[in-house]
């Protein structure tokens, strides 16, 4: 007896889905909005809930009748209903407009990460040698290049381009940028350790010839491996001895 049920509720079902269906025909038509990702958005039926999906050009199509309403939904964009006209279906150009969803952010997280980096991740090995950027010029201007090829160069082949740049004079040149880059290197280090308070009331310094003692301190080469070290113990304790060099210096030039 159930399955008698069961086979009549079917049929019926089945009726009318083909009588709701019946006098439909496929509508064809494209989304179009302010972006080229078109694939994937939903295009239902509102009426028998028939659905289907856009493709890479936003093209669709689904079978309706003039006042049936189609439901255009996806994540990206806002969702749009459509109220099916006899003109949609004779148009060859059926556009339906999509508007973007516009995604604000409440808050914006930025972690440091010290520990994560190239050599940690092993992109890089851990024991290989980093360069400044005036080291990088200087190390590209004179180093030879095995693979280059100089014609006419019996034993092998070398570039000539460290030759040139020394004849030149960029290599002077870039030698002279690496010290500077070092030496305002080793005075931020210097004014990072240790305050102006330091300088004035410790060291006894003017603050006038403070700047100046900082550049006669890291043109010490003594002072300057100790200060890269880091210990700052060691290197206040050098400080102390060449603060007391320079104001020798600035109390015999003011006699």
């Amino acid at each position: 007896m159930i399955n008698k049920i069961l086979c009549i509720l079917i049929v019926v079902l089945s009726q009318t889905s083909w009588s709701q269906n019946q006098d439909r025909s496929i509508i064809s038509g494209k989304i179009i909005s302010n972006t080229n990702d078109l694939e994937g958005v939903y295009v239902v039926n509102a009426k028998t809930e028939v659905m289907t999906t856009t493709d890479t050009d936003g093209g669709f199509s689904i079978l309706a009748k003039p006042g049936d309403t189609l439901v255009f939904s996806s994540i990206q964009f806002k969702e749009n209903r459509v109220l099916l006209a006899n003109d949609d279906f004779t148009s060859l150009n059926f556009t339906v407009k999509l508007g973007l969803v516009m995604h604000q952010l409440q808050e914006v997280i930025v972690k440091r990460y010290d520990n994560i980096n190239a050599r940690n991740l092993g992109i890089v090995p851990s024991n290989q040698k980093t360069y400044t950027e005036s080291e990088r010029k200087l190390r590209t201007a004179t180093a030879l290049d095995a693979t280059a090829s100089v014609s006419g160069m019996a034993g092998g082949s070398i570039s000539a381009d460290p030759f040139l740049n020394f004849l030149s004079g960029r290599t002077k040149m870039l030698k002279k940028e690496l010290v500077v880059e070092q030496k305002e290197y080793f005075m931020k280090l210097l004014e990072k350790m240790f305050s102006l308070d330091h300088f004035v009331n410790i060291l006894k310094i003017p603050g006038d010839y403070v700047k100046g003692f900082e550049y006669y301190a890291v043109e010490n080469d003594k002072f300057t491996v100790i200060l890269n070290s880091k210990n700052k113990t060691s290197t206040e304790f050098l400080l102390g001895e060449l603060a007391v060099k320079y104001k020798e210096i600035l109390a015999g030039e003011n006699k």
